[in-house]
């Protein structure tokens, strides 16, 4: 059984950064892409980032091009996305994805093992 556990939301100004963490179990980790997408209040699930196996290959939204890195490390398997300068629009529920490729892709077919989420609010 794969698990995802998230962790590192909260309540946050706006200009702040904040660092969500991600730790996978129960899988070959290092062989897959992983990815981070969220849920704004009121709206669908978007993609924000996604990281290839090697961590060598990374992917983005628009959206959060320049704000948002992704990384991640093999050896504790574990998945990171650092967000920079915060706004009032990144608010939602931050969602780390395991993908079921190797390289990182934007659809969320692409993606079979998800954790329950962590909130982050961004206070303007």
């Amino acid at each position: 059984q794969v698990q995802l556990v998230e962790s590192g939301g909260g309540l946050v100004q706006a200009g702040d950064s904040l660092r969500l963490s991600c730790a996978a179990s129960g899988r070959t980790f290092s062989s897959y892409a992983m990815g981070w997408f969220r849920q704004p209040p009121g709206k669908e699930r978007e993609f924000v980032a996604a990281i290839s196996w090697r961590g060598r290959s990374t992917l983005y939204a628009d959206s959060v091009k320049g704000r948002f890195t992704i990384s991640r490390d093999n050896a504790k398997n574990t998945v990171t996305l650092q967000i920079d300068n915060l706004k009032a629009s990144d608010t939602a529920v931050y969602y780390c994805a395991g993908a079921t490729t190797s390289l990182p892709t934007p659809r969320v077919a692409d993606f079979g093992f998800w954790g329950q989420g962590t909130q982050v609010v961004v206070s303007s």
